[in-house]
């Protein structure tokens, strides 16, 4: 037996009725838009795998995970059906949510059809809407983005007209996936990005350490004031960033392991 077997010792919560994970796991990892499903399962499988495996090394030393939105490229679930595929990134999130440690799901703009599946099979905490969370004495306002800001009044229209139907649900992902070249041309700069001036209003109310936004599949990495720093966690499409809060401050970071 090896005698140098790490000692792992579980709290319990009881505001989630979850076992905790250990102390010694420190770091919140954030990531969004990975789009599984996108554009066909043979290619999405391949990303799928790189993703889990970015899980398997993260959670070592998570103390949580947030996913924050457009995770799948289409989710919609019925009473007794959801979609099929993706049976390694649920089972990857099912075992790291067995073993304490807390995975939070942001529904997005592609994935917004979730009732129950995802919780009771993996154990993820849902989040339908913005979240204002305090981590480690640091106030964080996290939401995936879409349909905040002055922009995307397209999605604001939809949201309000969406229906529980497979195929309503597909073609909307259709056209919110080939307006994703006029998403990222449409980035115009940082003091005109959508998403900043958001941040910059709600900062004329409250105080926050850090804004944590997916949607816009653009990195940024920006100084909104001395004191508050501003990330949009781009995407797995073609950045495959994600960003980690170490306890002090958050990084945005490309998945090194990608080949």
């Amino acid at each position: 037996m090896n005698r140098f077997l790490k000692l792992r010792i579980l709290l319990y919560d009881t505001r989630t009725n979850k076992m905790m994970p250990p102390k010694f796991n420190i770091k919140t990892y954030f990531v969004s838009d990975l789009h599984l499903g996108f554009p066909d399962m043979k290619i999405s499988l391949e990303r799928e795998k790189l993703f889990v495996k970015w899980l398997d090394e993260i959670k070592n030393d998570a103390r949580e995970i947030y996913l924050m939105g457009d995770i799948f490229d289409v989710w919609f679930e019925y009473k007794r059906v959801v979609p099929r595929g993706f049976t390694r990134l649920l089972g990857k999130i099912s075992e790291i949510t067995d073993d304490g440690i807390p995975v939070h799901f942001f529904p997005g703009n592609h994935d917004h059809w979730i009732t129950d599946y995802l919780p009771s099979e993996t154990g993820v905490l849902l989040h339908r809407n913005n979240l204002i969370t305090t981590i480690s004495e640091k106030k964080f306002f996290l939401a995936h983005g879409d349909g905040l800001g002055p922009a995307d009044t397209g999605y604001k229209f939809i949201k309000k007209i969406f229906n529980f139907a497979v195929s309503l649900a597909a073609y909307f992902s259709r056209r919110s996936r080939a307006s994703y070249k006029d998403k990222l041309k449409n980035f115009k700069g940082i003091e005109n990005e959508w998403l900043v001036i958001f941040a910059r209003e709600q900062l004329n109310i409250s105080h926050y350490d850090f804004f944590i936004f997916g949607h816009r599949h653009t990195p940024i990495n920006i100084m909104l004031s001395g004191k508050t720093r501003f990330i949009n966690l781009g995407d797995w499409l073609n950045n495959y960033t994600y960003a980690v809060f170490d306890g002090n401050d958050v990084e945005l970071k490309n998945y090194v392991n990608f080949k």
